[in-house]
Formats: C-alpha cells, sequence, structure tokens
C-alpha cells in the first residue's frame, strides 16, 4: 500500500487540514468526512476515519471513530499503517480513560507500548537525489538541508517507497539528473520524527533517518514522476513551510 499526496482521498485530507489551519473547523469537518465517502479501499478508509475522529465533540462519538479507524488498520498488512497503532491505541485508552472504564484504557495503554518499540520495515529502501554515484559508494550524514540551506543535517534520511525516493530526488538541489539509488543501512534507524505522527497517522510515507551511512547497492530507474507544475506546487509549499526541521 503505497501513499500518494496524489491519492483523491489524501487530496481530501489535506483540503481539510487547511481549513483546520485557517480556523475553519466545520469546513475541515465536511472535507473529512467527504473522504470518508470518497474511499475505495482500506487504506483510504483507514486514513479519512482518523480524520473525523477527531473533529468529534463527545467522548463516546470519537471512541467510535477511532476504532473504525483501527478496524480498518488491522486489515492492512503494511509497515506504513502498523506505525500508527501507538498513537492510535493511546488515543483509544484516553477515551476509554475518559469514560471511567479503567480495564479497557489499560489493556489499549498497554497496546500502545507494545508497538511503540517494535519497528518492522525491513525494506528495500531507496534514497533519491541528483548527485552521480556508484555501487558501494556511502551516503553519509553532515550535509546541508535541501529545505534550509543554512541547516546541517545530523542524519541520512531514506524511504521504503520509491516514489517517494523520486519525489525527493526531483526536489532535491543541483543542476543533475534525478537518481534514484537502492540502499542499505549500515546502522539503527528511526522513523523520521518530522514526519512520523505529524499531518498523517503514523509513518505512512515510510521515511527513516540514520546517524551511519547507507551503503548503495543498486540504482532503479523506474518510478511514477509527478509533472513539472505539480513539483512547483511541492516547492511552493517547502518555500512557505514555517515548521522547525527535528535534527
Amino acid at each position: 500500500m503505497e501513499f500518494s499526496p496524489f491519492n483523491n482521498v489524501v487530496k481530501r485530507c489535506l483540503q481539510g487540514m487547511e481549513m483546520e489551519e485557517k480556523g475553519k473547523p466545520e469546513e475541515a469537518s465536511k472535507l473529512f468526512l467527504q473522504g470518508w465517502h470518497e474511499a475505495t479501499n482500506d487504506f483510504e478508509k483507514f486514513l479519512a476515519a482518523h480524520y473525523v475522529a477527531r473533529h468529534q465533540k463527545h467522548v463516546s462519538d470519537k471512541l467510535h471513530w477511532l476504532e473504525t479507524t483501527l478496524q480498518f488498520a488491522l486489515k492492512i498488512n503494511d509497515d506504513a499503517v502498523k506505525s500508527a497503532f501507538p498513537s492510535l491505541y493511546l488515543n483509544i485508552a484516553k477515551c476509554y480513560e475518559d469514560l471511567n472504564n479503567a480495564e479497557k484504557a489499560k489493556e489499549n495503554f498497554d497496546l500502545a507500548m507494545s508497538y511503540k518499540y517494535n519497528p518492522s520495515d525491513k525494506g528495500p529502501f531507496y534514497h533519491g537525489t541528483k548527485a552521480n554515484l556508484q555501487v558501494g559508494d556511502l551516503l553519509t550524514a553532515g550535509s546541508n538541508s535541501n529545505y534550509k540551506s543554512e541547516l546541517k543535517m545530523n542524519h541520512i534520511y531514506f524511504t521504503a517507497l520509491v516514489n517517494g525516493a523520486g519525489l525527493a530526488a526531483a526536489l532535491a538541489k543541483g543542476d543533475g539528473n534525478e537518481r534514484v539509488y537502492i540502499i542499505e543501512p549500515t546502522g539503527n534507524y528511526e522513523n523520521d520524527p518530522n514526519l512520523t505522527d505529524k499531518k498523517f497517522p503514523g509513518n505512512p510515507t515510510r521515511s527513516y533517518r540514520s546517524e551511519a551511512p547507507l551503503k548503495i547497492v543498486g540504482e532503479v530507474t523506474e518510478w511514477v514522476k509527478q509533472t513539472p507544475e505539480e513539483i512547483q506546487k511541492f516547492r511552493e509549499k517547502l518555500e512557505t513551510n514555517k515548521g522547525e526541521i527535528i535534527n
């Protein structure tokens, strides 16, 4: 199940989040419900239900939608969805706590902790860039950020989604050709905290980072490429983003 910002339900959720940022919760709620009604598969229903849940005014209604989110998440054998389990079980536990159901609250708190330190993604992994590299080369931390040039990065970033790596290559600085390399981490890695449990639940882009080098073991030449207009829109969003990068 590949997360894509160009998916129609994802777009609807992004539109809803934009309304939230503008202080228009009713419009946001309508967009999330529209996404729910437009969803055609378990992943889209999982995603839309997550946003519908947070606009419920009563705890019992919020719990219903969170458990609906969980119901669809459990149907999907996908690492991107599994990364949402810690926060999902935690929010369910808090609802039971508010409803004075201590037994169900503890059960879900325990489930949240059991998933928190249990990464499951084993790749394959990719890194997108415009640099001309060879098999056997090492990608290391310490380069300046593509998004904030004054920031030197303490980690090297990668993803398990080839199309995500392709988008990163398109957005990377430089005049070279877009390249997507197959990489192997040489040390421990973690969910990218800049993306995990931020706008979307869990780590749907399957984005990771490591302080250890990444070894190039191959290259792919086929991935879904976006139009120049879509890439430009992404660049404009990055330029206007006021958020801090967790380094």
